[in-house]
């Protein structure tokens, strides 16, 4: 297999394991756009719509290289309103708040979690990246000096909520030989027809199978919000202890459940046997009437 064949393999995997990340945090208004192997003169950033939100990931395997993923600040905002399920804002042109930036922040992680595991079935190893690192853009120039650029590289492109997004993988020259190998002995495990290729369903390729199996296994962070209030940020210090902070809902109202900052579920809270909280689910996805009972985590599913 030659190098660009491997790396459009690799491009178009990661493509996929992104676009299920983004279609999950923002349903139907995702689009996807093409899959292409960069040129070595060519700065993957020098066409960049800014504002823009960048988030970033290094492999820690030895080698240079990694993940960025770019949207625009309008885009940003907007898919921060689709997790919490708000309305689009209506004044693009205003920065991020905090809110929505941490909203952003947990999108990425996720996003970039599915890129090194799709691009941990394409080497036919586990991938380990550095954690992620969030920057904003004023400018074109700013993103072309901020990355150190790879021998090699891919460019994905999609639309997220109506704004340009792009995912740029920088590729050292330690794994375009990985994946070389690796592709030919998946290739030629799969012609034979003696392997892995024929207990698979049909129309269901081995590399998709390990795709989706790596795609589960991502974690994610799971909460209850019994209800929200807004306070000056300069009395949120002086607030005393044992201070009672009104919510914005009833105590008789349905508690939110959500997954990674997207609204996922709702329900009532009961106390378990072991005194434990828990959540009975009254609503799913749209589905009414589970009686599924799921326990807040440990801190990351602390009830606020």
């Amino acid at each position: 297999m030659s190098t660009r064949d491997a790396l459009m393999r690799l491009g178009a995997s990661t493509a996929e394991a992104i676009a299920k990340v983004l279609e999950s945090l923002a349903p139907e208004q995702v689009e996807r756009g093409d899959v292409s192997v960069l040129n070595p003169d060519t700065n993957p950033f020098a066409t960049l719509e800014t504002p823009a939100i960048a988030v970033s990931v290094a492999y820690v395997d030895g080698v240079t290289g990694g993940n960025v993923f770019v949207m625009t600040a309008t885009g940003a905002r907007r898919m921060a309103a689709a997790m919490m399920g708000q309305p689009a804002p209506e004044d693009d042109g205003t920065e991020l708040t905090v809110l929505e930036l941490s909203a952003v922040a947990e999108a990425a992680n996720q996003m970039m979690a599915a890129a090194a595991a799709a691009t941990g079935v394409v080497l036919g190893q586990e991938v380990e990246i550095a954690p992620p690192e969030t920057r904003i853009f004023a400018s074109a120039s700013e993103a072309n000096e901020a990355y150190e650029l790879a021998p090699h590289g891919t460019r994905a492109t999609f639309r997220v909520c109506d704004e340009p997004c792009r995912l740029v993988q920088l590729v050292p020259n330690a794994f375009v030989v990985r994946m070389t190998r690796a592709l030919d002995e998946m290739g030629i495990e799969h012609v034979s027809g003696n392997g892995a290729g024929g207990d698979h369903h049909d129309g269901e390729v081995p590399e998709q199978v390990a795709l989706d199996d790596a795609l589960r296994d991502i974690r994610v962070k799971v909460w209850a919000e019994l209800g929200r209030a807004r306070v000056p940020l300069g009395a949120a210090p002086e607030m005393p202890a044992g201070h009672v902070l009104e919510l914005d809902r009833k105590a008789e109202e349905p508690v939110d459940l959500y997954v990674n900052g997207l609204r996922f579920a709702s329900g009532t809270l009961v106390l378990c046997d072991d005194g434990e909280w828990a959540l009975r689910l009254a609503e799913v996805a749209g589905r009414e009437g589970s009686e599924t009972q799921t326990k807040t985590p440990e801190q990351e599913g602390a009830v606020s």
